[in-house]
């Protein structure tokens, strides 16, 4: 049988539109679908936004929800939520087939109470201490990566053609 892959990529509460717009890029060219959690700090229609993602719009399956819990009231999970008050290194979890990537907003990150309640699906980015983070837009690429590396990088194409 074969095994059906799905990465989730969520933003809760973005502020720059450039950020976005990069992890759409990154959306699109790996087929992760992108979860944007209101309220953001820009308009989906910013130019900042578009030019941050490019052309790559029309390859994009994105879900709004108006609040925290209503993004969690309609997907499942598992969630592995990506913080630098995380305990576990990002390339800790063994990643299902079906997962979350969940990032909190670019100066504050992720609700504290959030990741109480869930230190067990709590990760992190190694970093140097004194470096408080790294972009919202390189660390879902990271996220996204290690995800895509431990299913053996399905439906993506392995060789570039010179």
């Amino acid at each position: 049988m074969e095994i059906s892959y799905q990465l989730n990529l969520v933003l809760v509460e973005p502020e720059i539109p450039q950020n976005t717009g990069n992890v759409a890029r990154t959306c699109a060219a790996t087929g992760a679908r992108l979860h944007l959690v209101e309220p953001m700090g820009f308009r989906v229609d910013d130019a900042k936004l578009k030019r941050a993602g490019l052309d790559y719009w029309h390859m994009l399956d994105i879900t709004y929800y108006p609040s925290l819990q209503a993004f969690f009231a309609q997907n499942n999970g598992p969630f592995f939520f990506f913080s630098t008050k995380g305990a576990k290194i990002y390339t800790e979890p063994a990643y299902p087939p079906q997962v979350y990537l969940v990032f909190g907003k670019e100066t504050a990150g992720l609700p504290e109470d959030l990741l109480r309640a869930n230190l067990d699906h709590a990760v992190r980015l190694p970093m140097r201490e004194g470096a408080r983070s790294l972009n919202l837009s390189n660390s879902v690429a990271v996220g996204a990566f290690e995800v895509l590396r431990q299913w053996g990088f399905p439906n993506l194409q392995r060789e570039g053609v010179l």
